[in-house]
């Protein structure tokens, strides 16, 4: 059991969580024919537009109530209609996914009841979901942002048929890659299983060059049909801790039976998924995965050299730092140091002494001594300064090609994340080796 310690610093240096609302922008941004829009000044918008565009290289749809300094003192109601309306005549979409930002939940403009009103006001909003979420920036981080909007999005899924047996839904947290999802959907429909993903990343942020249409809103995701078949589905299959309370909501609207999986890296944590599979599909694990799985058991004995003992930092989102941390330890690292961005119950059930809700400071002073540094590109100046070497995982990654695609899931997402890891720790023994 981990104690969680949040230094009382009276600021962040070179910090290394990004905010709620892009997280929740970034949920959004899984499902088909969006607009996320921010309740709040056009520079929060920028930001995360610019941060995300960096990351996957991609065409961002993101839009803004642009508040001012007057409308922020007299209200944003007027905003967020005028907002809406001109989505509706200009981008189209099929969803809205409104989140709120600093400015206006300091404020505290009432969002729930501006809604109401707004669609009073203009019945024809009932075709066009508008799905709301909280998601202050001055606490929490990108995971609980991604959070919120999942949990919104699920209890705006209206009311389905009888279950469909064959049929599960997969909640798949902020700590998995496009590439990620693009390889679990792979496995669960595998095993002759109707799977829906919430939201799906693979089908809108994995490098795709349209079909010749421009469209200001998302080209890819979970469609709006799709989750109106989500109460339908017999099970719910949840990654990542910060995934249990939208299958909860899930279970208490339409009684659906869920698991949480909290890591699928790693031989034993594929091994239980692809288990539960076979449970809910009544079919035997396919044997290409048997195959997968002993090409993985080879991958370990291949890198088991290079692990064993060796001290690992790291700084990462709750869910990420859990999956990751675990796994290396594995292998036979130790880690030196655990920091992270947000408050998380995942936190306390990992096997270290300690974790920090801190900065990339934090990581710099305690990863002295360290064979290896495993944070976003951010990280990357502590990497230089102590000399260590730098894995990046997690968001932001600019200075690397490829982010929709890398995968760390399942037996051939771990056999590749393991050599990744491998080569890194290989390069570094050579180097010292040299001097």
């Amino acid at each position: 059991m981990a104690t969680v310690i949040s230094p009382k610093k009276s600021v962040a240096i070179n910090p290394i969580k990004q905010s709620q609302p892009l997280g929740a922008a970034l949920a959004f941004l899984g499902l088909k024919g969006t607009m996320p829009l921010f309740h709040g000044s056009q520079g929060c918008t920028a930001f995360a537009k610019v941060l995300l565009v960096r990351h996957f290289r991609e065409a961002i749809p993101l839009s803004t109530t642009a508040m001012t300094e007057v409308t922020t003192i007299l209200g944003g109601e007027e905003n967020i209609e005028m907002a809406i309306l001109t989505l509706l005549e200009k981008a189209k979409p099929e969803i809205i996914g409104l989140c709120t930002t600093g400015l206006t939940e300091t404020r505290g403009d009432d969002m729930e009841g501006i809604l109401r009103t707004l669609k009073k006001r203009h019945p024809d909003l009932s075709n066009v979901p508008v799905i709301f979420c909280s998601t202050p920036d001055f606490k929490g981080a990108l995971q609980d942002g991604f959070a919120a909007a999942v949990e919104g999005i699920v209890k705006e899924v209206p009311i389905a048929a009888e279950k469909q047996t064959n049929q599960v839904t997969l909640l798949v947290g902020s700590a998995f890659t496009p590439g990620d999802v693009e390889e679990i959907k792979e496995i669960v429909t595998a095993f002759g299983l109707d799977a829906i993903a919430v939201p799906d990343l693979s089908e809108s942020l994995d490098g795709h060059l349209s079909d010749g249409e421009y469209s200001a809103t998302t080209t890819g995701g979970t469609s709006l049909a799709d989750l109106k078949r989500v109460g339908a589905s017999a099970f719910t299959l949840a990654f990542g801790e910060s995934m249990r309370g939208a299958a909860k909501i899930l279970q208490q609207r339409f009684g659906t039976e869920y698991q949480v999986f909290s890591r699928l890296t790693g031989l034993q944590a594929v091994d239980e998924f692809l288990m539960k599979l076979s449970q809910l599909s009544e079919c035997p694990v396919p044997e290409k995965f048997r195959r997968q799985r002993r090409q993985l058991q080879d991958a370990m004995l291949d890198t088991h050299f290079y692990f064993g003992r060796k001290r690992v930092s790291l700084a990462l989102e709750p869910d990420l730092l859990y999956s990751t941390s675990i796994f290396l330890q594995e292998m036979g690292a130790q880690i030196q140091a655990a920091v992270t961005t947000t408050q998380s119950p995942v936190l306390e059930s990992l096997p270290l002494e300690s974790v920090i809700i801190g900065d990339l400071d934090d990581l710099e002073k305690l990863a002295v001594g360290a064979d290896l540094l495993v944070a976003n590109s951010n990280g990357k100046r502590v990497s230089k300064k102590l000399g260590i070497p730098l894995y990046r995982q997690g968001m932001p990654i600019f200075d690397r090609l490829g982010n929709g695609y890398f995968t760390t899931v399942g037996y051939r997402g771990t056999i590749e994340f393991l050599f990744n890891l491998g080569n890194l720790l290989l390069e570094q023994e050579e180097s010292k080796a040299k001097h």
